[in-house]
C-alpha cells in the first residue's frame, strides 16, 4: 500500500537529514592539512590624515568662544589657501569648559573657560604637507592630535597581498605535506582571516621647530598585510 504524499516526504526528508552528517563526518575524516599564510605589499603613502586644535582661554564664556573661533577661522582660511578643498576639512570635537583652581587644598574656584576645537584634513599632496602644518600652526592651531600616512586605494594593493598570501601558503603546505610522504590533493575551504595596514619603522615625523621654516615629514612606507588559510586533501 502506498502511503500518503506527505509520509513520502517526510520519509525523504528524515532521509535527506540522515545523509548530511554522513557526508560532513566523510569529509572530516579525510585527511587533510590546513595552512595560514601572510602576505605583504608595500607601498609608498600618497595622502595623509592630520587632526589640528585650537584651546584658548578666557575669563568668561563668550570670550573664550571668540578667541577659538577666530583662530579656528584662521587655519581654515590657510588651509584653503594652501590648495586643500572645502570637501577634505571636517570641524570636530567643539567643546566649552569652565576651569577651575584650586588653591592650598581649599575648594575648588571658577578661574574661567577653555574653548576647544580641532579640524581633520586630509592632505593628498605630501610635498605640502609640511608647509600645511607649519601655516595652521602659526596662524591659531597649537595642538596637533594626530599625523596618519595613507594610500588613497588600497584596493590594488590589498589583492597583491592576498595573492602573495595564497601563495605563502600553498608553499609551507607542499613542504609539510612532501615531508610527511603524502601528497596534496584538490584545495577544500579557502577562508580570509583578515587584512591590515601596518607602518614600517619611522614611518612620520614631525616637529615645530618655530623658526618659520616647514615641518620636517619622512613618509616612510606602509606595509599592507592579508592573511589566509586554506584546508587540503591529501593522500599518502
Amino acid at each position: 500500500m502506498i502511503g500518503s504524499p506527505r509520509k513520502i516526504a517526510l520519509v525523504l526528508g528524515f532521509a535527506a537529514l540522515a545523509i548530511a552528517p554522513l557526508q560532513a563526518m566523510a569529509q572530516s575524516a579525510q585527511p587533510q592539512i590546513s595552512v595560514t599564510g601572510e602576505g605583504t605589499a608595500t607601498v609608498a603613502p600618497d595622502m595623509a590624515r592630520i587632526s589640528l586644535g585650537v584651546v584658548q582661554e578666557a575669563e568668561n564664556a563668550a570670550d573664550a568662544m571668540a578667541a577659538m573661533s577666530a583662530a579656528m577661522e584662521a587655519i581654515l582660511a590657510q588651509l584653503t589657501a594652501a590648495g586643500v578643498e572645502p570637501a577634505h576639512m571636517q570641524t570636530g570635537n567643539l567643546r566649552l569648559d569652565q576651569r577651575y583652581e584650586n588653591f592650598d587644598g581649599g575648594p575648588r574656584k571658577p578661574a574661567g573657560y577653555v574653548a576647544t576645537s580641532d579640524v581633520q584634513v586630509q592632505v593628498y599632496d605630501l610635498a605640502k604637507l609640511g608647509s600645511i602644518l607649519d601655516a595652521a600652526v602659526r596662524d591659531g592651531a597649537n595642538q596637533m592630535n594626530g599625523l596618519q600616512f595613507d594610500v588613497a586605494d588600497r584596493a590594488p594593493h590589498l589583492m597583491e597581498a592576498r595573492k602573495a598570501a595564497v601563495a605563502e601558503a600553498r608553499a609551507k603546505a607542499e613542504v609539510y605535506t612532501q615531508a610527511a610522504g603524502a601528497t596534496l590533493g584538490d584545495i577544500l575551504v579557502i577562508s580570509e582571516g583578515g587584512a591590515n595596514m601596518r607602518p614600517m619603522p619611522m614611518m612620520a615625523e614631525a616637529a615645530f621647530d618655530g623658526a618659520g621654516r616647514s615641518v620636517p615629514i619622512a613618509a616612510g612606507e606602509l606595509s599592507i598585510a592579508a592573511t589566509v588559510t586554506i584546508n587540503w586533501a591529501i593522500s599518502q
